[in-house]
């Protein structure tokens, strides 16, 4: 049995943590903060440490999830692909695409997997949402609408909005799509702080496709919602509640699906690449893409010009 260890459980590691302890895949954890450490030692009866190092000299592990702050992604992850550990992290993967580049090079000569946490292609309305347009029953898609908003008090990470937000419906946008972008144009704001915390983006894809995608941390409803509009017919579905309606000539009509937990539907797609070989859902190239289309955002809104990509 596949046996993974988690780099940093605070804030969304936690999550991670009871994720593989139900599966019964967790073998260890690490966090510089000592306290966490115990404590969820004592909840979980599993080993914590305050370092990767210490975490895999101690302990037999065939993979780590990385959910430190992004600054420190590059360098934990490198020091467990270096060990010959298969390596999922936190989205985005870097903070550079430098880096991300890096990191990918680095995976396939040590021959581990690198993949990224975007949890959103394990959300059953976006995979049910995908499937819908492979069939073409609603002809070819034109336009996507994200709207992923919440009001968020603190700084996170030292990062802004793009690359901790919307990186999560860039990399939608590209799965949907079947396809990068070749355009970017970008504003972004920052309201009440230093950090930008508002963004409206539109990507251009080839064949007259785009995505709009507006974030923001401002607005005190949650909202996470996607519009899929399609030569046939429209798809709007709800991350959170997981539904889907799909409205064409015939009516609307709504999928129920039946709520499943992303997370936990992401673990399972992890051990399965690692125990049986599966295809990734995620690749680290996709991961490598988003980080390039996440700086690209962020130099079309500084200088006012859409920025073209070659992805």
């Amino acid at each position: 049995m596949v046996k993974l260890g988690i780099v940093g459980v605070g804030g969304w590691g936690k999550n991670y943590l009871r994720v593989l302890q139900e599966l019964g895949i967790l073998q260890a954890f690490c966090d510089i903060d000592p306290d966490r450490v115990q404590t969820y030692q004592e909840k979980y009866h599993t080993r914590g440490y305050n370092s990767i190092g210490e975490m895999l000299d101690s302990e037999a592990i065939d993979g780590i999830i990385v959910c430190t702050p992004p600054s420190l992604h590059y360098e934990v992850a490198k020091e467990a692909i270096l060990r010959g550990k298969h390596a999922l992290v936190e989205k985005p993967l870097t903070t550079s695409a430098v880096e991300a580049r890096e990191l990918l090079e680095l995976a396939a000569r040590m021959n581990v997997i690198l993949t990224v946490g975007f949890i959103e292609r394990f959300n059953p309305a976006v995979s049910g949402a995908k499937q819908i347009l492979d069939s073409g029953q609603l002809g070819k898609p034109i336009l996507l609408e994200f709207h992923r908003e919440n009001r968020m008090t603190s700084v996170r990470h030292n990062i802004g909005i793009v690359p901790d937000a919307s990186v999560h419906d860039i990399d939608t946008a590209c799965w949907l799509f079947g396809s990068k972008p070749s355009m970017v144009f970008a504003r972004t704001s920052s309201v009440g702080g230093e950090q930008e915390n508002v963004v409206t983006m539109i990507l251009g894809f080839q064949g007259e496709r785009n995505a709009f995608i507006a974030t923001n941390w401002v607005t005190p409803k949650k909202v996470r919602k996607l519009s899929i509009v399609c030569t046939e017919g429209i798809i709007d579905l709800d991350f959170l509640s997981q539904q889907i309606e799909i409205s064409d000539s015939n009516g609307s009509r709504v999928l129920g699906l039946g709520w499943q937990e992303p997370l936990m539907l992401e673990m399972k797609s992890f051990v399965e690449v690692i125990e049986r070989g599966r295809p990734l859902v995620v690749t680290g190239k996709d991961g490598v893409n988003a980080t390039r289309i996440v700086e690209a955002v962020l130099i079309s809104s500084r200088t006012g010009s859409p920025i073209y990509l070659d992805l």
